[in-house]
């Protein structure tokens, strides 16, 4: 299993920012997956996402001022996948932190590794779409 983290400090107050988290606008900017469905209740978002050849549930829980999530059951590309996203105030507007650790489903070489910098890229780019519409 491996850990990636991305962080950026955002030009939007905390509250304009966690606006923005939302799980299916979450996924949308990850890029890799489309969001199928949403089932929403009282402290859990199951957000199907599809993409080439698979679709995967991702459950979403709020955790202590967090945006936790992880795939949800044995489909997907991952044996094991969990985010978190961390919202802090700063100086010069919101630091927000993407943080995920990664365990590819198949049994490849650096299997990880290739799934950490798939990963890494989604997170990336959520960050960047998110600076791009609020920063």
């Amino acid at each position: 299993m491996r850990e990636v983290r991305v962080s950026r400090v955002i030009d939007a107050s905390p509250v304009v920012v966690s606006r923005w988290l939302e799980p299916p606008t979450i996924v949308e900017a990850e890029g890799s997956f489309t969001v199928e469905t949403i089932d929403e209740h009282a402290d859990t978002t199951i957000v199907v996402a599809s993409g080439p050849g698979m679709q995967l549930p991702l459950r979403f829980e709020e955790r202590d001022d967090s945006v936790y999530y992880t795939q949800e059951g044995e489909q997907g590309p991952f044996s094991h996948m969990e985010t978190w996203i961390d919202v802090e105030d700063a100086t010069d507007g919101t630091r927000v932190t993407f943080r995920s650790s990664v365990s590819l489903a198949a049994p490849l070489p650096f299997g990880d590794r290739i799934a950490a910098w798939k990963r890494k890229g989604e997170l990336t780019r959520a960050l960047e779409t998110l600076e791009a519409e609020l920063g």
